[in-house]
């Protein structure tokens, strides 16, 4: 998985606080919404990313590595990806994706949005 696929993709989750406008994950949010993309915001809007309704295409972690890992054991829905935030990453989520199969880059939505929108 690349940047570009991610992109292509309509259905995301940002885990972190986007409820402060100071935050990435607001940042984030804010312009992924602005360029039609469907969000739903986890940690402090939504508990859980079983709590969103629908299908989920990337979950984009913008939260420490150690409350990421959490959010990501608890998950029981599918999901296409993982875009790690810078700060996000860890070896152990790193470990728990490939176990999984699940893609995951390193990377930050907004380098995407202006990359590739």
């Amino acid at each position: 998985m690349d940047m570009a696929e991610v992109m292509r993709q309509k259905e995301f989750v940002v885990v972190g606080d986007t409820l402060n406008e100071e935050k990435f994950a607001c940042k984030i949010k804010n312009a992924m919404i602005e360029n039609g993309y469907s969000v739903h915001c986890v940690g402090k809007e939504l508990d859980s990313i079983n709590d969103v309704e629908g299908e989920i295409d990337i979950i984009d972690l913008c939260i420490r590595a150690d409350k990421g890992i959490e959010f990501l054991k608890e998950c029981n829905k599918d999901y296409k990806g993982v875009v790690l935030q810078p700060g996000a990453s860890s070896d152990e989520i790193k470990s728990f994706l490939d176990e999984r199969g699940v893609p995951y880059i390193d990377g930050c939505l907004l380098v995407g949005l202006k990359k590739y929108k």
